[in-house]
């Protein structure tokens, strides 16, 4: 025995347990291992050793309990700590034999449960008249020696309990324990124990770890007896693990029975369980330990906790472009028609139902369609905007649906989460909604029913909480009738409705949007100057024009003029000669055709104006979009609805 083996923080504490015999090798070896080992007998057997062992675990510690024979194996079934057996060696049957031999010719060997058969070998090889026996209780015992003792034999070599019986019978018992075979077991209890408190430390780590976690965790043996479960889990159940460790896991919850695993030997992950009022979800996975199942785990979530992890991720993570940056106080006016806007604006942010918002080019319905999402209960969350004009109608599709890994060729490796899973628990604005192509419009109208997308190449849906707000310059009634729009998904979006006002019918506000317009151009530039001047010259003309391009053209129009004045020494001194080259279109004569009325005088404005624009970039539409403020889709339907498209 190596000393340094057993080198711990305190030294192993073992119960030597015997009541005959045995008692007395303990004591003759005990000494020999005060360095080692703190060994202590107790001279009990079977229930009165049980009962002893116990009650002194209670409160004193124990590492592990020597004993022998019939005894041992008693102790083992009844007690819950580990107990080493002290063995029979080949060399104690040896030696017991020969003392035997010395006594009677006729010898008797009695062992518990087993019978060696390589003594049966010896006794024909050497000629020897050996009976061998086996007990497994004590009645046991007493009826073997009774009836060995009625057949004449004289010598009987055993345990404890054999030698005893037979003394009391009449005959010789040779005890077949040796002082080597104690040795033995008491080396072998210093390493179980040495051991044993690598995996009691092992343990004890493991459940500290598994104490602090959210998640519940039970571990099962092939049996499915509970060998540990964690705080969460006994919350979970409604148990307390000193009440459950050691059974069934199937009696304690059924529902969450883990006997599939334990046969399959195969995880399940994610499984949805209902239990009393509360959503779980359950992962099964089998314990492998070299390459044999030894038993399965079960965990859970909460799922209001992983709804709750989901919603911190995406709104600790979700990118800038994602957020609403205006409030319904940036849109700027005070007439009656933009604060009726702004009311119903405000009101509708108060629900959740679709709101459509209606109104020509440049006139801010993605403006409101951020002071709507920024004044409602999803103002922490996504606000995703998403042009339906501005993609072809495949990648529109899968820009809004997503895709699986493999959907298509090209797709991304591991899949794309589509726009609508972007804008979970926010909002999604689907801009020129009327221009979507009718084989999406179906897909978007199952998805405003059901609240689930399906991603393309997938045949599992996710769930979604999304508000949905839609903006069109078309008239989607006529749409509806020329059989571009549905009428269904028409309905389905026209609950909550705005109709925001071109700005030449809130010529009021011009004033005041015009010098905000102004303002914010000339800080952008560094100029220190006031401009006042140059608002009192532009303010008739700006009054006087039309504005076929809404608040988008008349802040592309002051951009133009601050850029132009920013380079004079003083921007009062701007006269209307330089003001016509600078802004062309404000000095362009209406048509004076009465049947076109303001309206046709807008159109012939927008289009000269267009056309100069194009002129002036040599017909490069990309680059006549950028300087006219509007998307290229845009600039495309204005020329097509003038038959200049080609």
């Amino acid at each position: 025995m190596n000393a340094s083996t057993h080198a711990d923080e305190r030294k192993p504490i073992i119960w030597a347990v015997s009541l005959s015999k045995l008692n007395d090798l303990y004591q003759q070896i005990i000494p020999s291992y005060y360095p080692f080992a703190d060994i202590e007998v107790i001279q009990k057997g079977f229930d009165d050793a049980v009962h002893a062992v116990r009650e002194r675990s209670k409160t004193e510690e124990v590492d592990v309990v020597v004993a022998a024979g019939s005894n041992g194996a008693f102790l083992r079934r009844h007690l819950g700590l580990s107990v080493v057996l002290v063995k029979v060696t080949g060399f104690d049957m040896l030696e017991a034999l020969a003392k035997a031999r010395r006594v009677s010719e006729r010898i008797a060997i009695v062992t518990h449960q087993t019978i060696a058969p390589e003594l049966e070998q010896f006794k024909h090889l050497f000629k020897l008249d050996i009976e061998q026996r086996q007990y497994t209780t004590a009645d046991d015992a007493k009826e073997c020696v009774r009836e060995l003792a009625s057949t004449g034999i004289k010598v009987i070599v055993g345990p404890g309990l054999i030698t005893e019986l037979a003394e009391q019978a009449g005959v010789a018992g040779i005890f077949l324990y040796s002082l080597d075979s104690v040795r033995e077991a008491f080396d072998d209890a210093i390493e179980v124990a040495r051991v044993g408190r690598i995996g009691a430390a092992r343990r004890e780590r493991l459940n500290t770890i598994l104490r602090h976690l959210h998640e519940g965790v039970v571990a099962v043996d092939m049996a499915e007896r509970i060998q540990s479960l964690n705080p969460a889990m006994e919350r979970l159940l409604g148990v307390s693990s000193r009440d459950v460790v050691g059974r069934p896991f199937s009696e304690i919850a059924p529902d969450l029975s883990l006997v599939r695993t334990l046969d399959k030997g195969v995880s399940t992950l994610e499984e949805i369980h209902q239990l009393g009022n509360r959503v779980i979800v359950a992962n099964r996975i089998p314990i492998q330990e070299q390459g044999v199942q030894t038993g399965a785990v079960l965990t859970f979530q909460d799922s209001t906790s992983i709804q709750r992890a989901d919603r911190n991720l995406r709104s600790h993570h979700k990118p800038r472009h994602l957020t609403a940056k205006y409030r319904l106080s940036h849109i700027i006016g005070n007439s009656p028609a933009i604060r009726r806007v702004k009311a119903l604006a405000a009101k509708y942010a108060t629900t959740d139902a679709t709101v459509l918002i209606t109104g020509e080019s440049g006139t801010g319905k993605e403006l409101l369609a951020q002071g709507i999402h920024s004044a409602g209960r999803r103002e922490n969350h996504p606000f995703v905007a998403v042009n339906c004009a501005a993609f072809p109608e495949t990648l529109l599709e899968s820009e809004l649906f997503g895709y699986e890994e493999g959907a298509f060729t090209g797709s991304r490796q591991g899949g794309k989460a589509g726009l609508f899973e972007v804008a979970h628990t926010g909002t999604i604005f689907l801009d020129e909604v009327g221009e979507m192509p009718i084989a999406l419009q179906s897909r978007l109208l199952r998805v405003l029913q059901e609240r689930e997308v399906w991603r393309l190449g997938s045949g599992d849906s996710t769930p979604i909480d999304v508000r949905v707000i839609v903006a069109t310059n078309r008239k989607l009634r006529e749409r509806v009738a020329d059989g571009q729009f549905r009428e269904d998904l028409y309905y389905r979006l026209n609950i909550l409705r705005l109709d925001l006002p071109p700005l030449r019918e809130r010529q009021e506000d011009l004033p005041t949007i015009a010098a905000y317009l102004l303002d914010k151009a000339r800080q952008r530039l560094g100029s220190k100057q006031s401009w006042q001047k140059l608002l009192e010259v532009l303010l008739p003309h700006l009054g006087n024009y039309a504005w076929p391009g809404n608040v988008r053209e008349l802040e592309n129009i002051i951009e133009r003029v601050a850029v132009h004045c920013c380079d004079m020494d003083g921007a009062h001194e701007l006269d209307p000669a330089q003001l016509r080259n600078v802004v062309p279109e404000l000095f362009v004569e209406p048509p004076t055709d009465p049947a076109g009325g303001l309206r046709a005088a807008s159109r012939q404005s927008e289009i000269e104006h267009i056309k100069k624009v194009l002129d002036e970039c040599s017909g490069d539409r990309r680059e006549a979009s950028r300087r006219l403020g509007i998307g290229r889709t845009t600039l495309w339907r204005k020329l097509r609805d003038e038959g200049l498209a080609a």
